[in-house]
């Protein structure tokens, strides 16, 4: 799956403009960004969307310079899993 990325969204679209996958982590002053939200349509759940998502999300920040706070609760468990991301948390 191809994702798109922009300041402060990464997200995928079906072939109709759709977008059926995304990570929101709008601004919240300075150097930080709060991931506030991850969206997989049903029908891609269960094949690591969300995953690959909160992956591209992570090297966009880190790219951007950024930090990242949680408010996500699918972003909480990732960084759970990937101890070696946690370098972009506040």
């Amino acid at each position: 799956m191809e994702f798109r990325r922009e300041k402060n969204r990464v997200y995928a679209e079906d072939k109709n403009g759709v977008t059926v996958a995304e990570v929101c982590f709008p601004d919240c002053g300075g150097n930080t960004v709060k991931i506030e939200s991850t969206f997989v349509s049903p029908e891609l759940r269960g094949n690591n969307v969300a995953s690959d998502l909160m992956l591209t999300a992570y090297e966009e920040i880190k790219a951007q310079g950024k930090k990242a706070e949680l408010k996500c609760k699918y972003a909480v468990k990732w960084f759970e899993k990937h101890p070696d991301k946690r370098d972009i948390l506040i």
